[in-house]
């Protein structure tokens, strides 16, 4: 898979489409509701794209498997979350891995701190796992995850500031708002990197509000950021500017907000995720957030569409 580029993704894609379409009984079922004949597909753009809401309510698997593992959404209390069936583990987190090191090189460079309270007090995280895997690889004895021992953070913080190794602080966007309203920390020499999830539990901030503050409070100059969610196997990237990279193996369509099969250029609608990892589910994802492709082939994240299910890591009104 990591062989795909540019010139080979569109065939590899309706290749993909064809054979979920007909061995994924979820998906092939809504095909056959929209009267679409895969074999008549020659573009991504004429491809249904499954609504994500659907992993709420069925099990989405392409052919005959047992699941290995089954992630699951954090969403708020009462809601219902989203499942992801997942046929092999090790692939996701090698996967995740290969993801990472594509924009930000070897773990074995970074000590990772995790601040990812909520997520460790659940099961089925798809980001906790990817996380334990990281700390792991990065073979530092200083790594780990955080709960809300935001003292001992800071500690920690401050004996790597020697350290020959990157520092990277990953944590939910509330866990860092915490952190930075209590702490005032020089992590000019790390990345701190946000993964949403304001989960309801402060006042929403635009994630300009909050890139800005904690760059006041951490005395850095710009604010990482990753997009990724349960129902995927792919996660995107921001280097600080706001706009996701896309990894090869990654492609995004904006969708009309008010027509799911009609596609826009150079302005802002749905976004529909094409992730060929995701080939023992779904590879053709329907989000409900608002975005727009930039001239560069970034993406760009909005928001969320209006009276959709708000969803764990991502609430963080943009």
């Amino acid at each position: 898979m990591y062989a795909v580029n540019d010139s080979n993704f569109e065939d590899i894609a309706i290749r993909l489409f064809r054979f979920q379409a007909e061995n994924s009984p979820v998906y092939n079922r809504y095909l056959q509701n929209l009267k679409v004949n895969p074999f008549k597909i020659e573009k991504i753009e004429q491809i249904p794209f499954l609504p994500i809401s659907f992993f709420k309510t069925q099990s989405i698997q392409t052919g005959s498997w047992t699941p290995e593992v089954e992630f699951s959404s954090s969403g708020t209390t009462g809601s219902l979350t989203s499942r992801h069936a997942v046929a092999d583990l090790n692939f996701y987190l090698r996967h995740a891995e290969k993801t990472f090191e594509q924009f930000y090189g070897k773990l074995q460079q970074y000590h990772i701190l995790a601040l990812l309270p909520a997520y460790l007090e659940r099961k089925g995280s798809s980001l906790i796992a990817m996380m334990d895997h990281f700390i792991k690889k990065s073979g530092s004895e200083h790594s780990g995850f955080y709960l809300y021992n935001h003292d001992e953070l800071v500690q920690k913080m401050e004996v790597l500031k020697s350290s020959s190794r990157k520092i990277l602080v990953w944590g939910v966007s509330f866990a860092l708002l915490d952190l930075a309203e209590h702490f005032e920390v020089d992590l000019s020499n790390a990345i701190v990197m946000e993964t949403g999830g304001m989960k309801g539990r402060r006042q929403e901030l635009t994630r300009q509000e909050l890139h800005t503050f904690l760059n006041q409070r951490f005395n850095t100059a710009v604010i990482h950021s990753e997009y990724g969610m349960t129902e995927l196997m792919s996660q995107a990237y921001s280097t600080g500017n706001g706009y996701y990279q896309i990894p090869p193996w990654m492609k995004v369509v904006i969708r009309e907000i008010n027509d799911p099969f009609c596609y826009v250029r150079n302005k802002s609608g749905g976004v529909n995720v094409v992730d060929l990892a995701n080939f023992h589910s779904c590879a053709f994802i329907e989000t409900q957030d608002l975005g727009k492709i930039t001239e560069a082939g970034e993406l760009e994240i909005l928001g969320r569409i209006d009276n959709s299910d708000i969803r764990g890591c991502n609430l963080l009104v943009e």
